[in-house]
């Protein structure tokens, strides 16, 4: 070893490694080869993988197959990474090669590396810690990357998106109560429909995230089924008898979450079913997202000539132009990130087909597209939350005159009058700027007490159930 480089050898040759990376030759030749996009690992597919090889290295030094002193210093290792350390050491670009093998290679020469130090000697001394026989011991890619997905997608989840929804759903049901009494005209096909209860707008968009919330758990479900100790193929291949068993015994106490074997490990390795699964939810939860937060950018639209039933918290000025100008920015964000995990999932899709014989080999594409799709969508959604709903106030004023002006009141006169009655006087109403109530009233249809009864906003507006 230089002062500046030190030497490293693989089956291609030599190459010079700088004396402080702690990834070795084979990440080396993948930063070469894929200087692709700028986007390095997420911190949380990182954190997946590294939990795995920290069980591995457990598990493999209770059945004997590592020597104890490698396995512990490689344990000490992963734990100082997972407390934020050498993150700078995680350099794949995310679009590399077939599976992963680039960036499980970069995981195993950091680990390798720093557990030489931990015990003493120096880095790329592989002989003494191999990224290969050691931190790889009775693994493959083809394991190991599916797997990370898996738990980096249960990470994600956990820390991000559940907690999200959580508020999300806490705060709705908050502004369901505070606006309950708060009537407005109703919209279908963007004209005026009968009136409802802003309150149950606020309501309805809660159940609606309950639901999805639901839809993903039961998604989510089949990340917990674990194929590793495949191997390379399926068959476990160089792995103990007792290792898968033990492996997935210590990844559920590490994670804190019940994991279990799969089935079929072969199985388990081709099919990236699990992986659709989730994203089409994700992708599900995004599509009512963007229709929420269009909803809400058209009722708070004006301040003069748009709708204006609601106000979102202003949170920035608007305009390099227009002074005073504030716009919907919050809503407007979500709508963006939806539409991105919409494509993502289009490209999570095209990827789990797109595996041959005992491998897909598009794997790297899914575990960014997947986990960070869930890690935004569970961001925007905790933004949204905070810096918009919490913060609406409801115009009452103007919620209650546009439902007293909608023509569509006429369809609670519909069992009283009939249908066709009740159409001539909305045209009449139309043409002549006459209320309703004064139409019916000159033509004799209804009494004066009966219009009263008939035309209360608050129990036409009224879900049927809380009459």
């Amino acid at each position: 070893m230089t002062a500046q480089f030190r030497i490293e050898s693989d089956s291609m040759g030599d190459r010079q490694i700088p004396s402080s990376a702690y990834y070795g030759i084979q990440t080396l030749r993948a930063t070469e080869n894929f200087a692709i996009s700028g986007i390095k690992p997420l911190s949380t597919y990182v954190d997946a993988c590294i939990i795995i090889k920290k069980a591995t290295a457990m598990v493999n030094s209770e059945l004997g197959c590592i020597p104890q002193d490698v396995a512990q210093a490689i344990v000490q290792a992963a734990d100082e990474i997972l407390a934020g350390k050498f993150r700078d050491q995680f350099v794949v670009d995310v679009y590399q090669a077939g599976a992963g093998t680039s960036h499980h290679m970069n995981v195993n020469e950091v680990l390798a590396n720093r557990a030489l130090e931990i015990l003493g000697d120096e880095k790329g001394n592989y002989k003494r810690v191999s990224p290969n026989d050691h931190v790889n011991y009775g693994q493959s890619t083809n394991d190991v990357i599916p797997t990370a997905i898996r738990i980096g997608g249960l990470l994600a989840l956990s820390q991000t998106l559940y907690p999200a929804l959580d508020n999300a759903i806490n705060t709705l049901s908050q502004k369901a109560t505070e606006f309950k009494h708060i009537v407005k005209s109703g919209r279908t096909h963007l004209q005026d429909a009968v009136p409802v209860r802003l309150g149950d707008t606020f309501a309805a968009w809660e159940q609606i995230l309950r639901e999805h919330q639901n839809r993903i758990n039961t998604a989510a479900a089949d990340l917990i089924v674990l194929g590793l100790g495949g191997s390379a193929a399926g068959t476990g291949l160089n792995t103990h008898p007792q290792y898968r068993v033990g492996a997935v015994k210590i990844l559920s106490r590490l994670i804190n979450t019940p994991l279990k074997e799969a089935t079929h490990l072969m199985a388990a390795m081709q099919s990236m079913a699990p992986f659709v699964n989730v994203s089409g939810a994700l992708r599900n939860l995004a599509q009512d997202l963007v229709k929420i937060s269009h909803d809400l950018r058209l009722m708070d639209s004006g301040p003069k000539t748009g709708l204006k039933e609601i106000q979102l918290p202003p949170v920035q000025p608007g305009s390099s132009i227009m002074p005073g100008k504030y716009n919907p920015v919050m809503a407007e964000m979500t709508s963006m990130v939806c539409f991105q995990i919409m494509g993502y999932d289009t490209a999570i899709n095209y990827a789990a087909q797109a595996g041959q014989l005992e491998l897909n080999v598009m794997m790297p594409l899914i575990a960014y597209d997947l986990i960070h799709s869930i890690e935004i969508l569970g961001n925007t959604v905790e933004a949204l939350t905070n810096r918009c709903i919490k913060g609406i106030t409801a115009l009452q004023e103007r919620c209650l005159a546009y439902a007293e002006g909608s023509l569509a009141l006429v369809t609670a006169l519909n069992p009283h009058i009939g249908y066709l009655n009740a159409a001539a006087i909305a045209k009449e109403s139309m043409e002549t700027g006459k209320s309703l109530r004064k139409i019916v009233l000159e033509k004799g249809l209804m009494s004066e007490q009966e219009l009263a009864e008939v035309l209360n906003l608050e129990q036409m507006s009224a879900i049927v159930s809380e009459q």
